[in-house]
């Protein structure tokens, strides 16, 4: 049996300790774009969650947005109060999250990070977001993402 990647088992402890509910799936290949989680899971692209960390004044913002938009970051830069936001290079993702572009969970990271959900992810009963590998997943419901991550709503277009 093929030994589980160490940031997808690091995941997988998280959520279980937050009280998460949904299935971890492992994807045969890497899923870094919604269109690819969605067409790999059959579902519709704007169920997928995506995680997309920006950063905002040198501090972390992660943006939980549905897979069928996109983030207007100078709307939500006004909206959250800081002067830009600015899409974060790999170094800063890895180093405020400890996972790669393309994996990067809302859960497990090494400190918190202020965390922001898409109001138009309620649409789907099912959502489906990263679980701290690019080939790996988790289905969840808005609430629970919501409540496992402490997200605050935002508008993100």
């Amino acid at each position: 049996m093929d030994v589980e990647h160490p940031s997808i088992a690091r995941f997988r402890a998280e959520h279980t300790r937050r009280g998460g509910t949904g299935q971890v799936v492992i994807l045969p290949d890497s899923v870094h774009t919604a269109a690819l989680a969605a067409e790999a899971l059959g579902c519709e692209v704007g169920a997928i969650a995506n995680s997309l960390v920006f950063d905002a004044d040198d501090a972390p913002v992660l943006l939980l947005t549905s897979g069928a938009h996109r983030v207007d970051p100078a709307g939500v830069a006004r909206r959250l109060g800081v002067e830009q936001l600015r899409r974060a290079s790999p170094a800063f993702v890895r180093a405020h999250t400890g996972q790669v572009i393309g994996g990067v969970s809302p859960l497990g990271h090494p400190a918190p990070v202020p965390t922001f959900l898409d109001p138009w992810l309620r649409r789907h009963e099912v959502v489906w977001a990263a679980a701290g590998h690019p080939a790996a997943v988790f289905s969840t419901t808005y609430d629970e993402l919501q409540a496992l991550t402490g997200a605050r709503e935002l508008d993100m277009e």
